[in-house]
C-alpha cells in the first residue's frame, strides 16, 4: 500500500518506520525543514531502540521517504495519517489546533479518495472536527471527494515501540464504512497473522479506548504509591505487599511497582485531559482526579527523604544522580520525577551531579536548562566523587547490578536514595549503606 504519514515525532516515525517494514511505501511528512534534513542524512531526531536501524533499512530500500510537500506526498496514497503533536492546553484539554491544520491543508489538496487517520491523542469527538475540516475545504473548492475519517490509536510504549507495533496486543479501529474497515485491515494483516487482534468500533469509542487505556494503567501506579506511602507509616514493606497482591491474576504484577511518580509523554497529558473531557461533559471524574494527585504528590517523595535525612539547608551537599529520563529505554524527560528532585534540591543549596545513558543533552538544552548547580558527568560512577548519596531515579540497566564497593569508596557517606527499589535492602544495611526506599523508612 501507499501511505502518508503526517508528523515525524515518535508516534509518526516510529509507524512510518514499521509499516514500511512490511513493504508498505510510505512517505512522512513534516513541516520543519530541517528535520527533513537530518532525515535524509539518517539523523534519527528520538531515541528509541532498533529505530534508527529500522529507518536506514527501509530508505535504503526505497520502502521509506521523507519531505515537507503534503501535496505530493498524498498523490496516489491510500491513508493518510494524522500523527501531529496534540500538546496539553492551559486548562488541561488537548490542543488540536495542529491535527485541524493538517485536517485543513488535506482538503485544500486531496484529489481523489483518501482515509484520514487520527493516530494522534486526541479527545471524543475529534474525528467529527477533522471531517468537518476537511468539508469545508472541500466545498469552498466546490468539489466532490469520498473520504472515510478513522480513528487508530497507539498503544506504544516508550523503549519498547517497535516491537509494540510490529507484535500488537491489539489494533483499535473505529470507522463508520466497510471500505474503510477493509481497508485498515488490509493494512494490518500482516502484524496480526499469529493472532486476531484487529477490534472494529465505532469512531468515538475508538477514541476513549486510548484515554481509557492511558487511564488505567496510571491508576494501578497511583494506587501502588499511595499503598508504599501508607506501608512506610504503619511498618510494613511495600515489597512485599507488592508480591502479595500481584500473584492475583485479576491484577498481575505490570504497573504495580512503586516509585517516584509516572511520567513521559501519555500518561500526565492524557489523564488530565480525560479529566477535561468529563469536566465538560458534566461529569466529575473523581477518581481520575485523585491518580493526578497522588502522583503529583509522588514526584517530591525521594526529596523529601533527602530533606529528612540531610535537613532543609542543603548548602554544602552534593549529590550524585543515577537517571534522568522518566523510564529506561528512552530519551523523553517529559513530566520525569528527576526534574522535580533536581529543582526541590538545588533550590536549598546543594549541587547535583547527574549522569543518564541517554537523557542528558534533553536536560541540559531543555528540562533542566536554567537550573545552576547541575553538572552532568560521563560515567556513572564519575557522579558519585564526593557525593554526600547517591539518587537512584531511572531503572536503566546498568544500574542495576553496580559495584556497591565502588559506590561505597566514592561517595562521603555511604547513603542511597533508591527512587524505584532496585536494590536488596537486608544485603546493603548489612553493608553499613544508609538505604532508603519508596514505601519504607
Amino acid at each position: 500500500m501507499k501511505l502518508t504519514v503526517i508528523g515525524t515525532g515518535y508516534v509518526g516515525l516510529v509507524s512510518g518506520a514499521c509499516f514500511s517494514e512490511m513493504g508498505n511505501k510510505v512517505t512522512c511528512v513534516d513541516i520543519d525543514q530541517e528535520k527533513i534534513n537530518k532525515l535524509h542524512q539518517g539523523v534519527i531526531p528520538i531515541y528509541e531502540p532498533g529505530l534508527e536501524k529500522m529507518v536506514l533499512k527501509n530508505v535504503e530500500k526505497q520502502n521509506l521517504f521523507f519531505t515537507t510537500k503534503l501535496e505530493e506526498a498524498i498523490e496516489e496514497t491510500e491513508i493518510v495519517f494524522i500523527a501531529v503533536g496534540t500538546p496539553m492546553g492551559e486548562d488541561g484539554s488537548a490542543d488540536l489546533q495542529y491535527v485541524l491544520a493538517v485536517a485543513k491543508e488535506i482538503g485544500q489538496k486531496m484529489n481523489h479518495r483518501l482515509i484520514v487517520v487520527d493516530k494522534s491523542t486526541v479527545p471524543v469527538g475529534t474525528a467529527d472536527k477533522v471531517k468537518a475540516t476537511i468539508q469545508a475545504e472541500l466545498d469552498k473548492r466546490n468539489v466532490k471527494i469520498e473520504y472515510d475519517v478513522v480513528s487508530n490509536p497507539e498503544f506504544l510504549k516508550e523503549g519498547d515501540a517497535i516491537n509494540d507495533f510490529m507484535k500488537p496486543d491489539r489494533v483499535v479501529i473505529g470507522a463508520e464504512s466497510d471500505y474503510a474497515f477493509e481497508k485498515m485491515r488490509q493494512l494490518y494483516t500482516p502484524f496480526t497473522m499469529s493472532h486476531e487482534r484487529f477490534i472494529g468500533m465505532d469512531v468515538r469509542s475508538a477514541e476513549m479506548t486510548k484515554y481509557a487505556a492511558n487511564a488505567m494503567l496510571a491508576t494501578k501506579i497511583s494506587f501502588m504509591n499511595e499503598m508504599a506511602n501508607i506501608c512506610e507509616r504503619v511498618g510494613a514493606d511495600v515489597n512485599n505487599v507488592r508480591a502479595g497482591i500481584g500473584s492475583d491474576s485479576r491484577i498481575g504484577y505490570s504497573f504495580i511497582y512503586p516509585g517516584a511518580g509516572y511520567g513521559g509523554s501519555c500518561f500526565p497529558k492524557d489523564v488530565k485531559a480525560l479529566k477535561k473531557i468529563a469536566e465538560e461533559n458534566g461529569y466529575e471524574a473523581q477518581l481520575i482526579r485523585s491518580v493526578e494527585e497522588v502522583n503529583n504528590r509522588q514526584k517530591f517523595v525521594v526529596a523529601d527523604k533527602i530533606i529528612k535525612r540531610f535537613g532543609e539547608d542543603l548548602t554544602g551537599k552534593t549529590f550524585g544522580l543515577w537517571g534522568l529520563a522518566f523510564k529506561p529505554g528512552t530519551d523523553d524527560m517529559r513530566e520525569a520525577p528527576a526534574i522535580y528532585v533536581v529543582k526541590e534540591l538545588v533550590k536549598r543549596g546543594a549541587k547535583v551531579q547527574a549522569y543518564d545513558p541517554k537523557a542528558m543533552e534533553e536536560a541540559q538544552h531543555f528540562y533542566l536548562r536554567d537550573v545552576e548547580n547541575v553538572a552532568y558527568k560521563n560515567a556513572k560512577y564519575e557522579v558519585l566523587v564526593d557525593a554526600d548519596a547517591l539518587i537512584l531515579l531511572t531503572e536503566w540497566k546498568e544500574f542495576r547490578s553496580p559495584d556497591f564497593s565502588e559506590i561505597e569508596k566514592q561517595l562521603k557517606t555511604p547513603v542511597i536514595f533508591d527512587g524505584r527499589n532496585q536494590y536488596n535492602s537486608y544485603s546493603l544495611e548489612e553493608r553499613g549503606f544508609e538505604y532508603y526506599q519508596i514505601g519504607k523508612n
